[in-house]
């Protein structure tokens, strides 16, 4: 899997996905950080998609919040135990992720699109 930003991502999503970054950045960046503090991964991921999934624990329920996207904090490490990042994809996977006290790594899960994008947090 290419752990990259996907050129592909058209703007059907980059639109739907952004406005909801925007809502739920800072919850996600206090989830962030506290995944990392608490020793948990230093890698965390949040899985952004449209009906509930297995892939961490639900934060953002889109439908209290009338977001399109539900949000999943995840990491890494649970990404190998459920095979979706392989254990001989964690280094490259590792050496492509961003600071994570500047981008999000987001998990996108959708119909057409599934890839791994990291969007910068918003200037305070």
């Amino acid at each position: 899997m290419d752990y990259f930003n996907d050129p592909e991502l058209n703007g059907k999503y980059l639109g739907t996905i952004t406005k909801d970054f925007a809502t739920v950045s800072d919850t996600l960046g206090e989830a962030s950080a506290q995944i990392r503090k608490r020793d948990i991964s230093q890698y965390p991921i949040f899985v952004f998609a449209k009906q509930e999934v297995p892939l961490g624990g639900l934060l953002v329920n889109a439908d209290e919040m009338q977001l399109e996207w539900h949000v999943f904090a995840s990491y890494l490490e649970l990404f190998v135990q459920q095979g979706i990042v392989s254990a001989e994809g964690v280094e490259a996977f590792q050496a492509t992720y961003k600071d994570p006290n500047e981008f999000c790594c987001l998990f996108v899960l959708d119909e057409e699109f599934t890839n791994f994008v990291f969007v910068p947090y918003p200037e305070d």
